[in-house]
């Protein structure tokens, strides 16, 4: 993604807005397509590039692929374009492309000398490797936050000034000019541009003033015609005219395909937020099923104990159903020990007590007894009442200590 080019022949604000724009836009992006920079220095990250822009409009920013040592590709901002150094009083453009990388600010950027097709990088350079990887002492020593683009920009123009890093190489001409004799060997000299257009990646070379190589001597009017004639031909005129045709439509289906990628993309991420939801309510309701399913298990052994239970009951006083004629009902059940006794008396009596109040109410509701009659009644039955509940309080709490008395006799053993 590249902002619109700079507009030439009039103010540079529109350039400027469009600039702005550009980086708001690429720099609040959410999601898969979000340049990986920390929210915190993506401000500073905007200001620095603006400030580079306004000093040295051939630098444009834009977004672009960069491929890590390891394999991985990365979306990053770089600026890329041209800084002027001044070699021998003669002002010369040196392309370049400076790498945000994902841990900028904090860390220095990459630069890297970008010749064109006509230049050749200098072996050995003191600041420039053979791959044109740069590194001035101002990268070396980077200081987060006061280390800026702007300031590594004039940087490199000093330190290119003193030594060029780059030079075109001289080709001999075609149709040599037989009162002229030709260089024994072959000449270089730095590109210049005097009339370098913002926003163009490569620099231009003055339609007449050709200043002196620093790197050898000869004639730069040679090079002059080869170039125009290999710029006038209508076939290699045809074929870039065509490259930047097929160039530009296939940006455009890239484009598109990407936004549409794009969409299917958050629409796969919505999908997969609400099919997450619904994995943890399904968890959650298997869970509870199957708390459910144990919990009745066990209700299902209890029961089936408590079958066996009574079925063996049955099995031992079936024998004395079939013996018995009339049995009384007060033998149907023995107790286990005398508190057991006392406690099933003492309820079986408070509960008489109770029916027989219930009886006494309805009789004074319909007139059978006198009311005073019933007073008296309900009086004795309730001191009784109230005494046999004492007494099963007592039993209960008798038979409570005598069960922790058990348990604790048992516990012992083991111990």
């Amino acid at each position: 993604m590249v902002p619109p080019p700079a507009v030439h022949g009039g103010s540079s604000s529109p350039n400027s807005q469009y600039i702005v724009q550009f980086l708001s836009s690429v720099l609040s992006q959410r999601g898969p397509s979000a340049l990986p920079y920390s929210e915190d220095v993506k401000w500073l990250i905007r200001q620095h590039l603006l400030s580079l822009t306004d000093a040295y409009p051939s630098l444009q920013p834009k977004t672009a692929s960069y491929t890590h040592n390891d394999g991985r590709v990365v979306n990053l901002l770089q600026a890329e374009g041209t800084v002027p150094m001044v070699f021998q009083g003669v002002t010369y453009n040196i392309p370049i492309v400076i790498w945000l990388m994902e841990s900028y600010p904090r860390h220095p950027p990459l630069v890297y000398v970008n010749p064109t097709r006509d230049m050749i990088i200098k072996r050995p350079h003191p600041f420039v490797n053979p791959s044109g990887l740069v590194s001035t002492p101002y990268l070396q020593n980077w200081i987060y936050p006061s280390s800026n683009l702007l300031d590594l920009a004039r940087d490199l123009s000093l330190y290119f000034g003193r030594d060029p890093p780059l030079y075109s190489q001289r080709r001999p001409s075609p149709n040599p000019n037989p009162n002229v004799s030709p260089s024994p060997s072959p000449n270089f000299t730095p590109s210049p541009s005097s009339n370098f257009t913002p926003g163009m990646a490569r620099p231009a070379i003055p339609p007449r003033s050709y200043p002196q190589s620093p790197y050898g001597s000869g004639n730069s009017e040679r090079i002059h015609p080869q170039r125009l004639s290999g710029t006038d031909d209508p076939t290699e005129v045809f074929k870039r005219n065509a490259m930047n045709k097929l160039v530009e439509s296939l940006h455009s289906d890239i484009g598109s395909l990407r936004k549409t990628k794009e969409a299917e993309m958050e629409g796969m991420f919505s999908a997969q937020a609400v099919l997450r939801q619904r994995s943890d309510v399904l968890a959650k309701g298997f869970k509870e099923m199957q708390d459910e399913k144990e919990a009745l298990e066990q209700q299902l052994q209890m029961v089936l104990m408590n079958t066996d239970v009574l079925e063996g009951w049955l099995r031992d006083n079936e024998g004395k159903m079939v013996n018995s004629i009339n049995v009384e009902v007060d033998d149907a059940f023995e107790p286990c020990d005398a508190l057991s006794k006392q406690m099933l008396e003492c309820t079986a009596s408070d509960l008489a007590i109770e029916d027989v109040i219930y009886s006494l109410d309805k009789a004074v509701q319909e007139g059978s007894i006198s009311f005073d009659l019933y007073l008296r009644n309900v009086r004795l039955l309730s001191r009784e009442q109230f005494f046999h509940r004492a007494t099963t309080s007592k039993v209960r709490a008798a038979q409570m200590q005598a069960q922790v008395s058990s348990m604790a006799a048992r516990v012992s053993q083991y111990a």
